[in-house]
C-alpha cells in the first residue's frame, strides 16, 4: 500500500472527453483529483459511493439531483450515493478534489 501519492508521477484515467483523474486510494476512501478542459462534461451518472469534493482551480457547473450551481474559489460539494450528477467545465477549465467512501473498486 502506498502511503504517499505525487499526482505528477500519477498516470491520469479518462473520465470522459476532456476529463481525467489521477488516483490515490486507500482501504476506505478515494481522493481523485480531476481535471477538466474548457467545456468538457461529465455526463449525468450516478453510484453508490458518497463523494465530496473541492474546488482547486478554474470553475465548475455541477449539477446534483436536479440543483446547478457554478463552482469555484474554495467553493466545496457533496453528492450523496445513489443521487445523480453531472459536471461541465467552465471556460479556462477546472480543477477539483474528490473524495469517495468507500473506493470505487472500477477506479483502482
Amino acid at each position: 500500500m502506498n502511503h504517499f501519492f505525487n499526482p505528477d508521477e500519477t498516470i491520469a484515467r479518462v473520465l470522459a472527453p476532456g476529463v481525467t483523474a489521477k488516483i490515490a486510494s486507500g482501504e476506505k476512501m478515494m481522493l481523485s483529483l480531476v481535471t477538466l478542459a474548457p467545456g468538457a462534461v461529465v455526463p449525468t451518472h450516478s453510484h453508490p459511493h458518497e463523494q465530496m469534493g473541492f474546488m482547486v482551480s478554474g470553475t465548475l457547473e455541477f449539477t446534483i439531483g436536479g440543483e446547478t450551481r457554478v463552482l469555484s474559489g474554495n467553493d466545496m460539494y457533496f453528492v450523496p450515493g445513489g443521487v445523480p450528477h453531472a459536471a461541465k467545465g467552465g471556460p479556462g477549465g477546472a480543477v477539483a478534489l474528490d473524495a469517495f467512501s468507500p473506493p470505487r473498486e472500477e477506479y483502482r
